[in-house]
């Protein structure tokens, strides 16, 4: 799971627990409001304190680019595109004569 999504649990799960504290407990709107906040705002740092410390990158393996057979690859894909090439231009050719032009129809 995505740390984004452990964030925003534990904030709105803060939001909720510390609205129903505040309204359980005081009676001013005022005070409501700011102990809903303040709840809100431990829980929101308290879950990035948690995330910091538990949860890992996984660890990356290190991989070496081998270029005989990037080389390789690209040669074939290169060969297949000017043989693709030539038949596209025989194609044209016999639909439209020899009048074509030699650098694009």
């Amino acid at each position: 799971m995505r740390s984004e999504n452990y964030v925003a649990f534990f904030t709105v799960s803060g939001f909720f627990i510390g609205l129903v504290f505040s309204v359980i407990k005081f009676e001013a709107i005022e005070d409501i409001i700011f102990y809903t906040i303040a709840v809100t705002l431990f829980f929101y740092l308290f879950i990035h304190v948690v995330l910091t410390f538990y949860l890992r990158e996984p660890d990356t393996k290190v991989s070496f680019f081998e270029k005989e057979s990037f080389e390789t690859i690209c040669n074939m894909q290169i060969s297949e595109i000017k043989k693709r090439e030539q038949k596209i231009s025989a194609m044209l050719k016999s639909i439209h004569g020899d009048d074509l032009s030699k650098e694009g129809v």
